[in-house]
């Protein structure tokens, strides 16, 4: 049956010569694919250009060298850049395959009903899309008000289309990487210690004596700077804890491996925060000037005893015990990691708690070897006037729900979006920038039903992601490499900005975000936010604010600043209000407990795997980041698909071989694509499997990642949702294996 809205591969479309808005250029003189770049080249034939990359959310600070034919050849480190020291990992060196990609978006598209009722992607100009965008936004104002018009975003790009909707009127937003993401421990470590964690975090680990890392997968999650600090770590005798379910890269590399049953790392934690107590083992001198409710803990952990937590988690009690005792012996020299993507089972804030709370307990907070203060650079604003005050925004789509987030629920605004869930104040059109809905989102059928209820969806993205196959209109953005951008000024141990400067004009017919935002902003009468012609105006403006220049920056790329704040770390005995209800570090969580939520954490126990299912756990690799590599030439030769790891006695019990192709089926009968290849592995527990995420894309028009692996997202169908934040758990879905093809199965069945 043909809806309003289908989703639509894009195919042929985009990729032929004719292009709207270019042809000044001569169809003979426009090159679709870039000519294969042979041979060597010295690095004096080379012309450096300042930039950070963007294909992870660490934007370390590189340069990119192109050749005297204009040609993009390598991207290289930027050896003053404190996110990266000079060295890129394997998704930064493989940046360029972004802006070399055949298969990117190469001019705007427009969905379009034929005559039959089907629909198709047509080619436009610029004018043509731009106008459609600005006449729906118009239409969407005038009819329900500009708060109706709702955003996903994420990254640079949606920071251009985050300004343009407050422009606009809307602060109807929600980024993926909050709720779906990090969010629970930007609740907790707020509550714990009334400051945020930050991006890179502020884990001191080159001067630990011993990391903790709790589901932190380090090496595989290629957060660059930690990982050479790990490394540091370990070369300087540190120990080094990995609680994991899996035998991960970490936990090649520690000094106990702690292989966890999962969904009970609570119940570990509690049992650390007791023996630190009860056997005098935690920073007495810290604790009692810095903290709050320590009594209250005392009596919480009495009988959270390592023999209660070996019940649960299937660590030894002295095991346990052995570990808490080695970080007490290096405290404060202690980082407990607080892990990125940390939205699992539902009570992740508490989770988070805890290991705040574990961390105070240690008297790691702003100690070296702990968590460091950070610091950043404040940016100044470029001039333009106040946004205008929406009736209302994303705290109000929640209606009084999840009291503790900080920034939209990607969820609720989805749920916003559907008529029949009667939410007073609901979307009615979408513009999504920078994320992959489809493959970020956990809820399938939610997404579609809301995708399907809007009226109206634009689509800003570098390639033909699944998401474009949801849009009324497409925008070809240019990537990081074809683009001036926002100043990186991410806090650190010294206070530092890095610059974006393009090294390449924009392939095909893409543009840059911050130029698709203006001109839909020019079209809604919004001059006055957008005022300037290049994007390069307003990062010189705002250089010269900070004492420094676009010409300087061109030849530096990084530069750093004195702190300002005081030292990286706080002294012994030093005064130090913290930014919480009681002025101290928070064991005992007021802002909890006056929100009805437990004001320490409790272990729950989570369903466990129905029989002959197996819990669903995932991660990254080191050269992939989310799904929006997979494709990437470069970094697809470094691995092409994924597979399923699964433990060999549970291969023998189902007779799987390595290498054999195996459909996935999830508790709730949602099944796999495409076949995924069995990795028979001593590396996973028994009761759990492991895929990588970001694989098993289903547009064709991704040549190299189509039908490559299986995507997890198709199994997460089950979400069990933090009542704190918002996060939206996801490792409590449980699969099983079909041997053969489901599709043929079902082709027999209808026969």
């Amino acid at each position: 049956m043909k809806t309003r809205r289908d989703f639509i591969k894009i195919s042929a479309v985009g990729t032929g010569a004719t292009v709207l808005g270019l042809s000044a250029f001569g169809a003979k003189k426009f090159k679709w694919f870039e000519p294969k770049i042979e041979g060597p080249v010295s690095d004096e034939d080379l012309t450096p250009y300042a930039t950070y990359c963007e294909v992870c959310f660490w934007k370390c600070g590189a340069w990119a060298y192109v050749d005297k034919q204009g040609r993009i050849r390598k991207i290289v480190g930027n050896q003053n850049d404190p996110h990266c020291n000079g060295r890129l990992c394997p998704r930064g060196t493989g940046g360029v395959g972004m802006y070399y990609d055949e298969d990117r978006l190469k001019t705007p598209l427009i969905r379009e009903k034929k005559a039959d009722g089907s629909q198709e992607f047509r080619e436009a100009s610029w004018e043509e899309a731009l106008d459609l965008v600005a006449s729906k936004m118009k239409e969407v104002k005038e009819k329900y008000g500009p708060e109706a018009f709702g955003l996903f975003n994420h990254g640079n790009p949606g920071g251009h289309l985050e300004h343009l909707m407050r422009a606009y009127g809307s602060e109807s937003n929600a980024e993926p990487a909050f709720a779906n993401c990090r969010g629970p421990r930007s609740s907790a470590y707020f509550a714990t210690f009334g400051a945020y964690i930050g991006s890179p975090e502020c884990t001191d680990i080159r001067d630990t004596g011993c990391l903790v890392l709790i589901g932190s997968h380090l090496g595989e999650n290629m957060h660059n700077s930690q990982v050479q600090e790990m490394s540091q770590a370990i070369d300087n005798g540190a120990t080094i804890i990995t609680v994991d379910p899996r035998f991960s890269t970490a936990a090649a590399h520690s000094t106990h491996w702690l292989p966890i049953k999962p969904a009970t790392d609570i119940a570990l934690l509690m049992a650390w925060i007791h023996v630190l107590i009860y056997e005098n083992l935690y920073n007495k001198a810290f604790v009692d000037q810095y903290t709050f409710g320590l009594d209250h803990l005392k009596e919480h952990v009495k009988n959270m005893t390592p023999e209660w937590a070996y019940g649960i988690t299937d660590i030894k009690p002295d095991v346990i015990r052995k570990t808490a005792r080695a970080m007490a012996g290096a405290a404060p020299a202690v980082v407990i990691h607080p892990g990125r993507h940390v939205v699992w089972y539902g009570d992740d804030t508490q989770r988070e708690r805890a290991m705040a709370i574990l961390t105070a307990l240690l008297g790691a907070w702003g100690k070296r070897g702990g968590l460091y203060i950070p610091e950043g650079v404040s940016v100044p604003k470029y001039p333009q006037p106040h946004y205008p005050e929406p009736e209302w925004t994303w705290k109000d789509i929640n209606e009084g729900k999840y009291p503790l987030a900080t920034m939209g629920i990607t969820t609720e605004l989805l749920k916003a979006s559907v008529p029949r869930l009667n939410y007073k104040h609901q979307v009615k059109a979408w513009f999504v920038g920078g994320t992959n809905l489809p493959l970020a989102m956990p809820d399938k059928k939610l997404f579609k039903e809301a995708a399907e209820a809007v009226e109206f969806i634009a689509v800003m993205d570098t390639m033909p992601m699944e998401i474009t196959g949801y849009a009324d209109v497409i925008l070809p953005e240019a990537t990081y490499l074809e683009r001036y951008d926002f100043i990186r000024s991410s806090p650190n141990r010294v206070p530092n900005i890095a610059v974006h400067v393009p090294a390449a004009e924009p392939k095909y017919d893409s543009k840059p975000g911050w130029w698709i935002a203006k001109q839909i902003g020019e079209r809604l009468g919004l001059h006055d936010y957008f005022n300037y012609d290049d994007f390069s105006e307003v990062v010189d403006w705002q250089l010269k604010q900070l004492g420094t220049s676009l010409e300087e920056m061109k030849k530096i790329g990084v530069k750093e600043y004195p702190r300002k704040s005081g030292p990286l770390y706080l002294g012994d005995g030093e005064e130090f209000k913290f930014n919480t209800s009681t002025g101290k570090v928070e064991l005992y969580s007021v802002d909890f407990a006056d929100e009805g939520f437990e004001a320490m954490p409790v272990y729950k126990a989570h369903p466990e795997p129905p029989q002959n299912f197996y819990r669903l756990i995932y991660g990254r690799a080191p050269m992939h980041t989310f799904s929006r590599t997979s494709n990437n030439p470069n970094l697809w030769d470094l691995m092409s698909e994924n597979a399923v790891w699964v433990n060999p006695k549970v291969a023998d019990l189902w007779a799987l071989k390595k290498d054999q192709e195996v459909w996935l089926k999830n508790q709730d009968g949602a099944v796999t694509s495409f076949p995924v290849k069995v990795r028979v592995t001593e590396r996973i527990r028994w009761d759990s499997v492991y895929m990588v995420h970001g694989f098993g894309h289903s547009d064709k028009k991704l040549s190299r990642a189509y039908g490559r692996g299986a995507s997890d997202e198709e199994l997460i169908t089950n979400i069990a949702v933090d009542p704190i934040m918002g996060g939206t758990g996801m490792r409590g879905n449980f699969i099983t294996f079909l041997k053969d093809n489901p599709a043929t199965e079902v082709k027999e069945d209808k026969a």
